[in-house]
């Protein structure tokens, strides 16, 4: 039997650069230096800069011209705008997971609940939000649209970065796992109406969610908060934006 190709070194970096982003370890705005990431994988400086080409094509990172390499930031209405898509997509998919949801996914469903109030009881931030993620994804498989999930995933993996301190306090897990269980009825009864109008009010893409979503987040991961301006203010200024160019 044939082994599977080997990867090579640069897509082996990538995806664990990609996968330390998307945590959270490598935060918006931070330095990759080829060298040190060089040292660190034990190689030379080829394959990093390949491995950073590829995840600035996939705009995780920025290659800035006689500056350096760094961690993505987007900028508070780029965050929203995106946020706002994951809440109208999120909402449909779970419209339709209500209505075409199948046996083993109802099992998953459940389990995923189960775990995250597991990891609620234990105070495991990092646990629950891997049940969080979990539990979305089986949603995203129960639609049975690929594009749609697929959209949905792609999002979710590019705000991710944004995502680490989302569930550190117990209020928020607490919160989340409500909502999951009030979600979860409406799926497995079929109630496509009520699991449409629960993910709506569970997605920070919302007015309100988003602006409770920004709290958790220092104003250096953003490229328009100027220093020591409240991200409250920015985001209000990103507002009265919209509202301008609505009048026009």
């Amino acid at each position: 039997m044939s082994q599977p190709p080997k990867l090579s070194r640069s897509v082996e970096i990538k995806a664990l650069l990609e996968s330390e982003i998307e945590r959270g370890e490598l935060v918006p705005g931070a330095a990759l230096d080829e060298r040190a990431l060089a040292a660190r994988f034990n190689v030379s400086r080829t394959p990093i800069r390949e491995a950073l080409q590829q995840l600035a094509a996939q705009q995780y990172v920025q290659i800035v011209p006689r500056q350096g390499v760094f961690v993505t930031k987007m900028t508070i209405p780029q965050l929203r705008d995106m946020l706002e898509l994951l809440h109208e997509l999120e909402s449909v998919s779970a419209r339709l997971a209500a209505r075409r949801m199948n046996d083993e996914q109802r099992v998953e469903l459940q389990r995923a609940i189960d775990e995250g109030v597991e990891a609620l009881n234990q105070s495991d931030a990092r646990r629950f939000a891997r049940t969080n993620a979990e539990f979305h994804e089986v949603i995203c498989q129960a639609c049975h649209n690929d594009y749609l999930a697929d959209q949905i995933r792609s999002i979710r993996r590019l705000v991710s970065r944004y995502r680490p301190k989302l569930f550190l306090a117990p209020s928020r897990r607490e919160k989340v796992i409500a909502d999951h269980k009030r979600l979860a009825q409406a799926l497995l009864s079929g109630d496509e109406v009520t699991a449409e109008e629960v993910m709506a009010q569970h997605s920070p893409g919302g007015d309100a969610g988003f602006s409770e979503f920004l709290a958790t987040l220092p104003a250096e991961f953003f490229n328009d908060a100027p220093p020591g301006m409240p991200r409250e203010a920015a985001a209000a200024g990103a507002d009265a934006e919209d509202d301008a160019h609505g009048d026009e």
